[in-house]
């Protein structure tokens, strides 16, 4: 076993901790706060979410191109100059934007609770990106151990302030949203600790480097706009539910994202790692790599699906007052297929090969795709469910078109994996949707197995190219 294969696992055994603390703190807040606060509490607790989620907009792609320029180069070789002078000028733009919106927000925004979110959101904003680059060089010089560290210590405060709160009987969003920032706090402290000899440093060390703040911009803006473009895909959707419904269902849709979105943790914690290795890895192997990862990442995927059904039917329990809601889940769970796979997979290669215009291109044509579905499902027939639908719909373009354009790159064709993996799909949310009792998941598993039974000659050849590569 060489020592390529024992780092990877190292670092994959990091990122699996933390994402799965990730995931123990996601689940309190997804299963636990909803059946604690009011349905209304939970809407703007999610409005903060949603939006503090595009915060990553306001640093122009400037984290994105030191995370590309410098992706797969060794910690110890950068020049720490450099590096200091661009953390404390991104951070004083930070502090400024953040300073703007919240002045903004008091003049503008009428409604107290959406002022406090906004101003929330600024503070989040500051915190976040001042961060990310720290984050982005530890994980583009594979310092996987640290970056996990950082994700793990904002998960536990967080996740401890928050039951923390709910024990005292505290039902305050606002407190929440409080305990949220300064999780992110204490995070990026612990982050400046790990990067102390890139951020503290004498003041005579730090110069207006405008010429490395152009090249990092230049360089990372593509792929923040695709970034952007590809939060816009779901965001839209999102917007037009709360814009022609109301907060309560807002917050009843965004939980049924939440929980589809918890296997995405598992899948993130792989793909955190795959970058760094992809960029010193022989450009000739990528292709065979992609093969062997896409066949076994399916297979996972499609077999996972099954927890569906057990999950629907404890959640309803537990949240009599989001049943309704969770009769949705069967329309939003499978775009863990599609999200996965542009996550780990796609967007790796992508960046890899240095291809963020064809990320652009191809997020610019979903957000396209996406404003139509939604003016017509929000806005002219007013109908939830078609708008819930499309969110699997568009990722599925999305994830589909960007296969295409890469097997293209690769010179491979699985053009027989996309037909089938819009089978197994269609068949999921079919048997999801039609059925309530035990005959649905018996049927999906039917349909997996004769899915297995078609590919069992693709994974037996993905088991053995993977034992191949790992003695090279």
């Amino acid at each position: 076993m060489n020592n390529k294969f024992i780092t990877f696992l190292k670092n994959l055994s990091y990122t699996l901790f933390s994402n799965l603390t990730s995931m123990i703190v996601s689940s309190v807040v997804v299963l636990i706060v909803p059946k604690l606060i009011g349905v209304k509490e939970y809407g703007y607790w999610q409005l903060y979410l949603f939006y503090s989620s595009y915060v990553g907009f306001l640093h122009f792609g400037w984290n994105d191109g030191i995370y590309l320029r410098y992706g797969g180069k060794d910690y110890n070789k950068l020049n720490k100059k450099v590096f200091f002078s661009q953390f404390w000028m991104l951070t004083i733009m930070q502090l400024i934007i953040g300073i703007s919106i919240f002045i903004i927000s008091n003049i503008y925004i009428n409604d107290i609770n959406k002022m406090f979110v906004f101003k929330m959101t600024a503070l989040c904003l500051f915190l976040t990106n001042s961060r990310t680059m720290l984050l982005y060089i530890l994980q583009a010089t594979n310092r996987i151990k640290e970056y996990a560290q950082i994700t793990l210590i904002e998960k536990i405060f967080y996740c401890i302030l928050i039951i923390m709160f709910l024990m005292i009987g505290i039902r305050e969003y606002k407190l929440m949203i409080v305990a949220d920032l300064i999780g992110k706090l204490i995070s990026l402290l612990f982050s400046i600790y790990c990067c102390k000899d890139i951020v503290i440093k004498n003041i005579s060390f730090f110069y207006l480097n405008l010429k490395e703040t152009i090249e990092n911009i230049n360089v990372g803006i593509k792929l923040m706009f695709a970034n952007i473009a590809s939060m816009l895909i779901v965001g839209i959707i999102r917007f037009g539910i709360e814009h022609t419904w109301d907060v309560a269902t807002f917050g009843k849709v965004s939980l049924t994202l939440s929980i589809s979105n918890l296997i995405m943790i598992f899948i993130n914690a792989v793909g955190i790692i795959m970058f760094p290795i992809m960029k010193r890895t022989d450009e000739k192997k990528l292709s065979k790599i992609y093969l062997v990862i896409n066949r076994f990442l399916m297979t996972f995927l499609f077999g996972i699906l099954i927890v569906y059904y057990p999950l629907k039917m404890i959640l309803s329990l537990w949240l009599p007052n989001y049943s309704e809601s969770l009769k949705y889940m069967a329309l939003v769970f499978p775009m863990c297929i599609y999200e996965g796979k542009m996550s780990l997979l796609i967007n790796t290669y992508f960046k890899t090969l240095r291809k963020e215009k064809l990320m652009l291109f191809i997020n610019i044509i979903s957000v396209i795709l996406s404003l139509m579905l939604t003016f017509i499902f929000t806005f002219v027939f007013k109908n939830l469910i078609l708008s819930i639908v499309s969110i699997v719909i568009l990722l599925a373009f999305r994830c589909i078109l960007a296969e295409i354009f890469l097997f293209n790159i690769l010179n491979i064709s699985l053009s027989n994996d996309i037909i089938f993996e819009t089978i197994m799909t269609i068949a999921f949310i079919l048997t999801g949707w039609l059925t309530n009792s035990w005959i649905g998941p018996i049927i999906y598993l039917l349909i997996y197995i004769i899915y297995l039974f078609i590919k069992r000659k693709n994974i037996v050849y993905a088991f053995k190219t993977t034992k191949q590569l790992v003695k090279d």
